[in-house]
């Protein structure tokens, strides 16, 4: 049976809403044992306003510790032209651009329409070099924490304009609120992959906001998604997104992939182990099930 691929964006999407600052050492030691469990695609980190995310102040310290992580392929979050170009002055070369369906998220989260975001990407587009890989992410592509349910014809129809912009990038439909159910998740990608058969590949960004990440992620998975977005330990939840939680856990990822018999290429043991220290982390909000239930002390034998 053919594997998935897990992109691990806790060191961006896990780490963006603790306020106490992680040590910069501290986040190039939890990237050195993430790769070292075999994970190679990691989100580590976001060029965006200081003031607006201050954990997020170092990343180009951290994509510049990547040299030394010869297997790892990072890419870092970008919501604007502008944030675009620093980050490929700084060594990047896997851009992931945001932006959102919902009209009230975007502007909250960026003070600009769906529709100006959609032109920062294609100004960014022309300005990078070809050879920079780029990802979509497309932000409340279900739910929005303000509008609430995104009609599917909304998300395609945005779409319909992105893809053509960059056939060959990659496009993560994210549920940004935890709101996502299998139904909706399955229906979306269905018609998209028929929409848009010629984009790059796609990928879903799922939040465990309700209980559903896994629900979700399977759901994708029956439809052909073979690229799923994950944070160790389920660190994470959208500031700009009110009442979302962590993203869908890694480990509970891998865990559910590999009793399925889909090979992730991941040492669970391994991801496990860190995925601990990484709920550690203060301010944190972790979340997931499988970490706890392998760190579990041994059954009791049963009575006699």
């Amino acid at each position: 049976m053919s594997g998935i691929a897990i992109v691990e964006v806790g060191p961006r999407d896990g780490y963006q809403g603790i306020g106490p600052f992680i040590p910069t050492e501290r986040k190039i030691k939890l990237l050195e044992r993430l790769a070292a469990s075999g994970l190679t695609r990691i989100e580590i980190g976001s060029f965006v306003s200081a003031s607006a995310l201050p954990q997020m102040r170092d990343t180009a310290e951290v994509l510049a510790a990547c040299a030394r992580l010869p297997k790892v392929r990072p890419q870092v979050l970008v919501p604007s032209e502008r944030r675009g170009r620093d980050a490929v002055e700084a060594g990047a070369r896997c851009l992931v651009f945001v932006l959102s369906v919902s009209e009230a998220h975007n502007r909250n989260n960026v003070r600009r329409s769906p529709e100006e975001s959609a032109e920062e990407y294609e100004r960014l587009l022309a300005a990078i070099p070809a050879d920079v890989a780029i990802r979509l992410d497309l932000a409340t592509s279900f739910d929005c924490p303000f509008e609430g349910r995104i009609p599917e014809e909304t998300t395609l129809a945005l779409l319909d304009r992105l893809v053509k912009a960059r056939p060959d990038a990659e496009v993560c439909l994210c549920d940004t609120t935890g709101r996502a159910d299998p139904a909706h998740v399955g229906s979306l990608f269905a018609q998209a992959r028929k929409a848009f058969p010629q984009a790059g590949g796609w990928a879903l960004h799922a939040h465990d906001t309700y209980g559903l990440g896994l629900a979700n992620v399977h759901a994708a998975y029956r439809e052909g998604v073979r690229v799923f977005d994950a944070s160790f330990a389920g660190l994470g939840g959208c500031p700009f997104a009110p009442g979302a939680t962590g993203n869908v856990a890694t480990e509970d990822v891998v865990w559910m992939f590999e009793r399925m018999g889909v090979p992730t290429g991941i040492d669970l043991g391994a991801l496990v182990a860190v995925a601990r220290e990484g709920a550690a982390l203060p301010g944190g909000l972790s979340g997931g099930r499988v970490r706890a239930a392998l760190s579990a002390p041994a059954a009791c034998a049963p009575m006699t």
